[in-house]
């Protein structure tokens, strides 16, 4: 949607945690080239669900495709942002618009597998305890997930 150079973009993220070896939580947060860490996230594309998304972003991002999506939980963020760089120069040919009002809808989902195998988009990637976790996220968005999910776990048998 195109209203006065304002687009809204709906994305779809995943809180991945694993069990490590010796049975404490570990939650997967990927490294972005801006220096921030962030969850796995990305645009819905035309015709998906939120599942669909949610599953082909993983698998995209990180090489994980054996999630367990955890039923209960399910939170969003919104903000605005400007283009800026390679997106503003992308979203200028194809005459998008250049202010973003974005919705991101997370899940908490579960995965067996360690290794991860990031993306071109990204420059790492790590698995972190709960307080590293949310030591590492540098936006108040992604720590209020955060806390949702780990408020959510604690209070999951």
């Amino acid at each position: 949607m195109k209203l006065f150079n304002l687009s809204f973009e709906k994305s779809v993220g995943a809180v991945v945690f694993r069990e490590s070896e010796n049975g404490e939580k570990e939650f997967l947060l990927l490294h972005y080239p801006s220096g921030h860490w962030d969850f796995p996230k990305g645009h819905v594309e035309k015709g998906e669900i939120e599942e669909q998304t949610l599953r082909r972003e993983v698998e995209e991002e990180t090489g994980i495709n054996d999630l367990i999506i955890t039923s209960g939980f399910r939170d969003s963020i919104r903000y605005f942002y400007n283009a800026k760089g390679n997106e503003r120069k992308d979203r200028m040919l194809s005459k998008s618009g250049l202010n973003i009002f974005k919705k991101v809808i997370y899940y908490l989902t579960e995965t067996k597998e360690r290794d991860i195998k990031i993306s071109h988009e990204h420059i790492g990637s790590g698995w972190f305890s709960y307080e590293n976790t949310m030591n590492k996220l540098a936006h108040e968005n992604g720590k209020r997930i955060m806390r949702k999910a780990g408020e959510f776990l604690s209070k999951t048998p």
